[in-house]
C-alpha cells in the first residue's frame, strides 16, 4: 500500500508538481489504499479455525464407520489404514454407524452422524 503511495508521489514529481504536492499525493494515495484494504478485509467472511477448516485438513468431510461407542462418547475406528480415537461432536447420544469428520483435535477425530 505504501509502495502505491510512493509510485503516486513519483508520478506527481514527473508531472512537475512541487515537493509539497508530491508528499500530499503520496500520503493520500498510500493512506487511502490502506483504508480501502481495511474495509475489503472486514467485508470478507472469516475463515474457520484450522481444526475444522476443510482447506487446512483434508480429513474434514470424510466418512468413517463407528462400530460401537464407549460410555464417554469416544470410540476407536480404522481410518486411512490407521486406528484413530473418535469423539462424538453431534447433539444427543452417539449411535453406531456412519459418521462424518467435522474437526480434528490433535490425533482425535470429532465426528457427527451422517445424514443422507
Amino acid at each position: 500500500m505504501l509502495a502505491l503511495g510512493a509510485v503516486a508521489g513519483a508520478m506527481a514529481a514527473s508531472a512537475g508538481l512541487d515537493f509539497r504536492a508530491q508528499l500530499i499525493t503520496a500520503s493520500a494515495v498510500g493512506g487511502g489504499a490502506v483504508v480501502l484494504w481495511y474495509f475489503v478485509r472486514k467485508l470478507r467472511p472469516r475463515a474457520q479455525p484450522a481444526p475444522s477448516n476443510a482447506d487446512v485438513n483434508i480429513d474434514i468431510g470424510q466418512r468413517v464407520q463407528v462400530p460401537a461407542w464407549d460410555e464417554g462418547g469416544t470410540a476407536r475406528v480404522t481410518y486411512r489404514g490407521a486406528h484413530w480415537a473418535v469423539r462424538h461432536a453431534g447433539s444427543g447420544s452417539p449411535a453406531p454407524g456412519e459418521h462424518i469428520i467435522v474437526a480434528l483435535d490433535g490425533n482425535e477425530l470429532r465426528v457427527e452422524p451422517a445424514t443422507r
